[in-house]
């Protein structure tokens, strides 16, 4: 792949062109050292790949993105940041990958794989093509977590249940759990009408919501769908969960 690099420091840029020159296959056709910059080289050497800082002086990296993105066959991007505080909205930018620094080789390797394949905005750019009302809104289709070490996106609508014990938050999915650090309330207003509170400590997606099972003691615990996990329902949420169920059944 044709690569240009993007980064504000030059031994940064220096780096990641040598551990590029290591894994062979690929050529760094021109360097920036700002967003501005890294549109110009775009447009003029047509890359299929760009490598990005996001904390440039001027036009940063997520600016550059969302420009970049609007092009009629944009390249793939892969941000590459010594701070992961911006993950998710540089996947919102259909980044291909997100490394944070120092780069290992096999993870960039990994990275450079993912990009080899089309990118999320032509992806989606197709589908538009196929048919016209699977073009994107404006809501967040994951939720993002670090799996050993590596930033990772969880697909939403592969999120049974969420379970708040203390600052972390355990995400169950199709793919097993995770644990994120974020609060139930934000997530809730991150995801409208996703999730519904079965406790002060848990949300749960009504798309696995199968029913509600009474224990021996009198107390509520959902069934979800592709779920072992008993989850109990709190009193003052009993009868909002019937109703869902009433209206599922529907």
């Amino acid at each position: 792949m044709r690569i240009l690099i993007v980064d504000d420091e030059a031994p940064a840029r220096a780096r990641l062109a040598s551990l590029l020159e290591g894994l062979g296959g690929h050529e760094v056709v021109g360097q920036a050292a700002n967003g501005a910059d890294a549109l110009e080289e775009c447009a003029r050497l047509r890359p299929d790949l760009i490598l990005m800082d996001i904390r440039m002086p001027g036009i940063d990296g997520l600016e550059a993105a969302a420009r970049l993105s609007l092009a009629p066959e944009p390249p793939a991007i892969i941000f590459v940041t010594a701070y992961g505080d911006h993950a998710l909205e540089a996947f919102e930018t259909e980044a291909v990958d997100y490394l944070l620094k120092p780069v290992r080789s096999e993870r960039l390797a990994e990275a450079l794989k993912k990009a080899r394949r089309l990118n999320r905005a032509q992806l989606a750019a197709l589908r538009r093509d196929q048919d016209p009302s699977q073009a994107d809104d404006d809501g967040r289709r994951h939720i993002l977590c670090r799996r050993r070490g590596n930033l990772e996106l969880i697909p939403i609508d592969e999120v049974r249940f969420l379970q708040a014990d203390h600052k972390y938050v355990t995400v169950n999915h199709s793919g097993g759990e995770d644990l994120i650090e974020d609060s139930l309330k934000r997530l809730d207003e991150v995801f409208p009408g996703r999730f519904v509170r079965i406790h002060r400590n848990a949300l749960i997606a009504s798309r696995f919501l199968e029913g509600l099972e009474r224990g021996r003691d009198g107390q509520y615990f959902v069934r979800l769908r592709g779920c072992d996990a008993q989850l109990e329902v709190s009193r003052r949420h009993v009868a909002d969960v019937k109703e869902l169920i009433r209206r599922l059944g529907e």
